[in-house]
């Protein structure tokens, strides 16, 4: 989800009307399998005692740093600080 933030999702507005102009993910790229690279998963031993089956939730909250880490990781690459996502090859040039 949060490379798809970084790298593809995009909402166009038509600027007169104000109306989405991509409404649906007929027209939306979203990331699979083979666009993301491998990725190591950790589990933890310490089970939460308040949570059902004492599972402890990473889910969503660990995307929000995903846009701004890909962010850093392309001005790092090639110097130049894309500050509105998504970051488009258009936006490097």
């Amino acid at each position: 989800m949060g490379l798809g933030l970084a790298m593809a999702e995009e909402t166009l507005v038509d600027p007169r009307t104000g109306r989405i102009m991509n409404p649906s993910l007929s027209e939306y790229h979203v990331p699979v399998h083979a666009d993301v690279p491998p990725i190591d998963v950790s589990f933890l031993d310490d089970p939460d005692p308040i949570a059902p089956l004492g599972i402890l939730g990473a889910g969503e909250v660990g995307i929000t740093g995903v846009g701004a880490a890909v962010a850093n990781a392309v001005h790092h690459a090639t110097g130049k600080r894309v500050r509105d996502l998504p970051i488009t090859l258009d936006k490097l040039l």
